[in-house]
């Protein structure tokens, strides 16, 4: 159990320098896994990926609508922003209008992840904030839902109170996994984080992509209304020329990353959900196991392939921009067809 599969080969020349194990598994609409790399039943972290469904709850019950928050406002709550003007602008927007204080996050000041990035290059040796913490987005919305179900806004980061008690039973409908089996630690931005089955996480993002197979029928709803969010505004999901900013712009494509090598997808015409997470928790592996999880499984998407490829391709890059070696795809998917 909880093993896994080598996934890609990284050369220094024509030498074999490093090896990148992982998960992958991707459902089909009943969520039957139908393809698998190592262990689909691994206990897995979502992370940031659970964001686009820990966030519903406040679509759920129209808390955004009674602050006056815009749809393209609201898709930030799914996001880990990179801290451009635009991303600390939105916040500072849905802050004001819900009368949120940044006193009340409980993560630490940041920086901007964008301080050498287009136009934010300016921001560089700003002071730091906790609005610039690419986690912020999410943390509004769950001081929303904390407060709107009656709770201690201050308290919305703690596992016992009923904003997190809400986020632990949406979390569990869309993963189709009980409450009680959950593993739960503590997040890098200090909220709870919850461990699922890799299957369960694959069977998440199929019910966004599927939103009619999802198994309560006000979070369908809610994910009715949110999801289009996400592909009309996908740069609030990261930022600029990052990689679910690319994805999200197909409106066939719903996808988010987690910290520490998890990645999700959902393919809405295809009505699949994928999930898969690196091991060792390289982060730059995405793109290329993105690309070659999609040529197994036949998706054909030039556009999105080309733009993948933009973002990294399967070259190692040394110091001084100088291409030393190459990235492998090696894994071959077990198919349960």
């Amino acid at each position: 159990m909880n093993k896994p599969a080598l996934l890609l080969g990284e050369y220094r020349g024509e030498l074999l320098d490093l090896t990148h194990y992982g998960y992958i598994t991707v459902v089909d609409e009943k969520g039957k896994v139908i393809y698998s790399a190592g262990d689909s039943d691994a206990m897995v972290y979502y992370r940031s990926a659970s964001k686009p469904i820990q966030c519903l709850p406040v679509i759920a019950r129209d808390i955004d609508k009674k602050y006056g928050i815009t749809e393209k406002e609201s898709a930030i709550f799914a996001g880990s922003h990179m801290g451009e003007k635009f991303h600390i602008d939105t916040l500072k927007s849905i802050f004001k209008k819900a009368d949120l204080k940044c006193d009340d996050l409980i993560m630490k000041p940041a920086a901007p992840s964008a301080a050498y990035a287009n136009e934010d290059r300016i921001r560089e040796g700003l002071p730091k904030n906790k609005l610039y913490h690419n986690c912020s987005g999410k943390h509004a919305a769950l001081m929303l839902t904390q407060r709107e179900m009656g709770g201690d806004v201050k308290d919305y980061w703690r596992i016992d109170s009923i904003c997190q008690q809400e986020v632990l039973r949406t979390m569990s409908v869309f993963s189709e996994f009980p409450e009680e089996k959950v593993i739960i630690g503590i997040d890098g931005c200090g909220v709870p984080v919850f461990a699922y089955p890799m299957k369960n996480i694959a069977i998440a993002f199929k019910n966004l992509a599927c939103i009619d197979t999802i198994k309560d029928d006000i979070l369908m709803e809610a994910a009715h209304k949110f999801v289009p969010r996400m592909n009309k505004a996908p740069e609030m999901i990261r930022g600029t020329g990052s990689r679910c900013t690319v994805l999200n712009a197909d409106p066939n494509i719903i996808a988010k990353s987690g910290a520490n090598g998890v990645y999700c997808i959902g393919l809405k015409k295809e009505r699949i959900g994928i999930a898969f997470k690196t091991v060792d928790g390289n982060m730059d592996l995405i793109p290329s196991l993105v690309r070659e999880i999609f040529n197994q499984i036949g998706y054909i998407n030039p556009e999105i392939d080309k733009k993948l490829e933009e973002i990294h391709s399967n070259t190692v890059i040394n110091d001084n921009g100088t291409p030393v070696g190459s990235f492998k795809p090696v894994f071959k998917f077990e198919k349960h067809l």
